[in-house]
């Protein structure tokens, strides 16, 4: 049953200073009142604060402080509980099992805010930014969540669909009522720029949403080289802790060690790889085999060589290999000298050991992969992968109408690729979802959100 009465923990189990269980359904209040030492909570008013004691058989299980929420003024348009108790691990979880034995059910993950999806407090693009808001790591991530939260990705969204579904009307009011006088004939020479005018729009829009997509993912790095160029080293340098094991024996690094550093708004998830090199020691080749297979997988490749020596027939090979990639080569070590030569391969230099040059390596990261001025524009950006993939769609279609309008097909034949691209764009927002989809998204949250 859709709407009975669920209950979870919002918060994060274990120590800490309170714990918050969630209540939601017709019988929230009533449910929590028949184990709450208090004020009468089904008399207190909404959005009131009440102080008590959960019980179970007379005896106090904790002092807590009870909010409630009367539908539908409520995040889930239901009535709403929620009782802050100390933290802890046996606290909440009693609670819980004392509201489910009074006829709760353990929620679901994301059931909370998929019942506000449900019951039309939000709308698909706005319940994925929530699990944004809480997974960001930095302010431009937060910012971005934001952007979904309060709406303006749905109201981007509906302001396509609004003109798209003009296009339609008019197209079915020349079907349906050809006698019609005052309707705009929908001729191909008509529909044309009005169809390429919506294709223009969604282009930018997914121009823009490409810095919005590595702001809200981040960017997988991989620091390769040979080994003892000083690849842990500058790993451990970039995170500014202990994270690598530095010795001088060449090969020390032999499986995957990873970390994520902030550079100004944008996540670096950064792979140290084992030394790239032929040998015959069994451990050590499995650690390259997963050092090439992370580097295939990369957004951007670190490869770093030592500018204290000349380079060697691997560093040629690794150059080689690399150069048809998003890549950075880092020359390291130049606190030793500068004898690498890159064969005019731009190298950003830096030392590890003293720290310099990295500023100017984290700039170069950032001047690849984010347009600053689209950041700073404050235009809305498309950041969730589902919604980019859902506004290609809806561009393919659009574009197919315009190749459709070229060949001279009739407008009722146009008319499907422009609906198309109407239920693809809905897609974002929910308008035009399937339940399965539904499901699936809700299932990715976690428990009692």
């Amino acid at each position: 049953m859709l709407f009975d009465t669920i209950v979870g923990i919002a918060t994060l189990r274990g120590m800490s200073a309170i714990n918050v269980v969630r209540v939601s359904g017709s019988d929230a209040i009533s449910a929590v009142a028949s184990i709450f030492r208090g004020r009468d909570l089904n008399v207190v008013a909404s959005h009131t604060v009440t102080y008590g004691h959960i019980v179970e058989d007379g005896n106090v299980v904790d002092e807590v402080m009870v909010a409630v929420f009367r539908e539908p003024k409520s995040f889930t348009v239901e009535n709403v509980v929620e009782i802050s108790t100390h933290g802890g691990f046996l606290i909440p979880e009693k609670i819980v099992a004392l509201l489910i034995a009074s006829g709760c059910r353990l929620a679901e993950p994301g059931e909370f805010t998929k019942r506000a999806y449900l019951n039309g407090r939000i709308d698909l693009s706005q319940a994925e930014s929530v699990m944004d808001v809480i997974n960001a790591k930095t302010a431009t991530q937060l910012h971005i969540a934001n952007q979904g939260l309060d709406g303006r990705v749905s109201a981007l969204v509906n302001a396509l669909q609004q003109d798209i579904l003009a296009i339609v009307a008019a197209i079915e009011v020349n079907i349906d009522y050809p006698e019609y006088d005052d309707a705009v004939v929908m001729t191909n020479v008509v529909l044309a720029p009005q169809l390429e005018a919506i294709g223009n729009r969604i282009a930018s829009t997914l121009k823009k949403s490409e810095t919005g997509r590595i702001v809200r993912e981040g960017v997988k790095g991989v620091i390769v080289g040979k080994p003892n160029v000083g690849k842990s080293s500058l790993l451990n340098t970039l995170l500014r802790e202990e994270k690598a094991i530095v010795t001088e024996v060449p090969g020390t690094t032999r499986d995957l060690v990873e970390g994520e550093l902030n550079l100004g708004g944008i996540v670096l998830k950064l792979i140290d790889t084992a030394g790239i090199r032929d040998t015959d020691d069994v451990v050590e080749s499995i650690g390259i085999a997963r050092s090439r297979k992370a580097m295939a997988e990369a957004d951007l490749i670190l490869l770093v060589l030592d500018q204290s020596r000349s380079l060697t027939e691997m560093d040629a090979k690794l150059l080689a290999t690399t150069k048809d990639r998003v890549r950075i080569v880092v020359g390291n070590k130049v606190d030793l000298g500068k004898y690498a030569d890159a064969g005019g391969v731009p190298m950003i230099d830096v030392s590890a050991k003293d720290h310099t040059g990295i500023e100017a390596l984290e700039t170069e990261v950032k001047r690849l992969f984010v347009d600053e001025q689209i950041i700073a524009s404050g235009d809305v950006l498309i950041a969730n992968v589902r919604h980019i993939g859902k506004l290609r769609e809806a561009g393919a279609a659009i574009a197919d109408a315009l190749g459709a309008c070229a060949r001279r097909l009739p407008v009722d034949m146009i008319e499907i690729d422009v609906r198309r691209a109407w239920e693809s764009l809905g897609e974002i927002t929910g308008e035009t979802g399937s339940e399965s989809l539904i499901n699936a998204l809700f299932s990715r949250f976690c428990l009692g959100k």
